[in-house]
């Protein structure tokens, strides 16, 4: 079911001010029926297809398909709609260089037919449409009329709930046009609603369906069983009698006649009087069990489509839930490697901080070590050297001592000799301590006093003879 609830459709032109193309429409449209929409150029009819193939969404009001809001509903879910939409319009819109097959083929793709299936469904429609033997041929190959049947086979080809059609014959010939309309209400039997936008008055005419006429932008007719324009009622025109007054009655040679042939209205054919076999196609009136039949298939048609828009549009749901779920794991996702590549760079951070100072101690250390085994070296080489320079004294003083041997010649008293001067006296101390049987202090002092102890005269070096100092340098 298709409804239109106060829809309003406000365009702004380029001098910017506003043009109403629909100023309140409201209708409704029955699963199965079929419908004309028609009005003069400009009164808002292509508007009102739009508004049902989702290609514009009204400033005010709302449409619904099947009692679902599509004039609100998410962009993500419009290719869903369309895929129970079939669209044919004035131009064709085919792709030139592809051919019948490829062209109807690509639009299955589109709507997700499985390609084991595919050929089979183009062949199917192909067949449907007459155009089985057209195939392999190009759009610039076939008629406007033939152009116009693969623009239908390509919207049957999903097998659609409603077919939009807008201005189909609009590029055709009479005869064409009718053969065109009348794929369209065998479309219909089969259970789709068609929605047709026409100025051909004369189809409207014989096919005698409901028609919506619109004018600046406001329903003004709408009405089952209706024609292009509402019939005047005519009176009757008085009786004139018989005869050859009533210009309707030809009498004699009828000059519309030239032979006999013409004649004939095959009453005395053979097998006349047999049934005539159903046409598949009817204009007008339909018999009673065509209507039947085709009511319990619409009805069979009608649950099959609920049950299938229901799993459609169930399925829809699903597929978006789990694409939030998947945005709503991915943003998760996301953070969680976010926090782990900074606990990762903290990590490597730290530990090169860490390495940075166990080197810059080790450089320390190192550094440290330097200077002490410097500073050893440096030490041990002043200790050699003032061993060298002690051993050298001591050598020019011996030597000094061996050309002078006059006994109070002064004594150079040597730091060894007093260091070994200090030794003896230390040893003397601890040796007068120890024994307890040894005279005391006063006696020692009495005893060494008698010792003669020879006087050791300190001398400095500048008393040693200059002979002596130039062979030290």
């Amino acid at each position: 079911m298709i409804v239109f609830d106060d829809v309003h459709k406000t365009y702004t032109s380029h001098d910017k001010t506003n043009v109403d193309a629909l100023r309140g429409i409201s209708f409704e449209i029955e699963d199965g029926e079929f419908v004309f929409i028609i009005g003069k150029s400009g009164s808002g009819k292509s508007t009102l297809m739009k508004c049902i193939t989702c290609e514009e969404t009204p400033n005010e009001g709302a449409v619904y398909i099947d009692d679902f809001n599509i004039s609100d509903m998410s962009r993500a879910l419009v290719p869903v709609l369309r895929r129970q939409i079939g669209m044919i319009y004035q131009d064709f819109r085919l792709i030139e260089s592809k051919t019948v097959f490829e062209n109807i083929a690509f639009a299955g793709e589109l709507v997700g037919i499985p390609k084991k299936s595919l050929s089979q469904t183009v062949q199917l429609v192909l067949n449907v449409v007459g155009l089985k033997d057209k195939a392999d041929a190009y759009p610039k190959e076939l008629s406007g009329g033939e152009q116009q049947r693969v623009a239908i086979a390509r919207a049957m080809v999903n097998n659609p709930t409603i077919v939009v059609a807008d201005e189909p014959t609009g590029n055709l010939d009479p005869e064409t046009s009718e053969s065109i309309m009348a794929l369209l209400q065998e479309i219909n039997r089969g259970g789709a609603t068609v929605v047709v936008c026409t100025h051909d008055s004369n189809l409207v005419d014989r096919m005698k369906k409901r028609v919506i006429e619109i004018e600046d932008g406001l329903i003004i007719r709408d009405k089952n069983e209706s024609g292009y324009s509402e019939p005047v009622k005519k009176e009757d025109p008085e009786f004139e009698g018989y005869g050859i007054e009533n210009a309707g009655v030809a009498f004699g040679d009828d000059p519309a006649f030239t032979n006999d042939a013409d004649y004939n209205d095959s009453y005395d054919d053979e097998g006349f009087m047999s049934k005539p076999a159903a046409p598949d196609i009817f204009f007008g009136e339909t018999p009673p069990e065509v209507v039947e039949a085709a009511r319990r298939a619409e009805e069979e048609a009608k649950a099959a489509r609920e049950a299938a828009r229901i799993a459609e549009m169930e399925a829809a749901l699903k597929a978006e839930e789990e694409m939030r779920a998947a945005i709503e794991a991915e943003r998760l996702a996301k953070e969680e490697a976010e926090r782990l590549a900074r606990e990762e760079e903290e990590r490597l951070a730290r530990e090169a901080e860490e390495k940075a100072a166990r080197e810059e101690e080790r450089r320390r250390l190192q550094e440290a070590l330097r200077i002490a085994s410097e500073e050893e070296e440096n030490a041990k080489r002043a200790a050699e050297e003032a061993s060298r320079k002690a051993a050298e004294a001591a050598a020019a003083l011996a030597s000094a001592s061996e050309e002078d041997p006059d006994d109070d010649a002064p004594v150079v008293e040597t730091r060894l000799d007093r260091i070994a001067k200090d030794e003896s006296e230390t040893d003397t101390e601890t040796e007068t301590s120890s024994e307890a049987e040894e005279p005391s202090s006063e006696e020692a002092e009495e005893e060494i006093k008698e010792e003669e102890v020879p006087e050791i005269r300190e001398i400095k070096w500048t008393d040693i003879d200059l002979d002596i100092q130039e062979d030290d340098d």
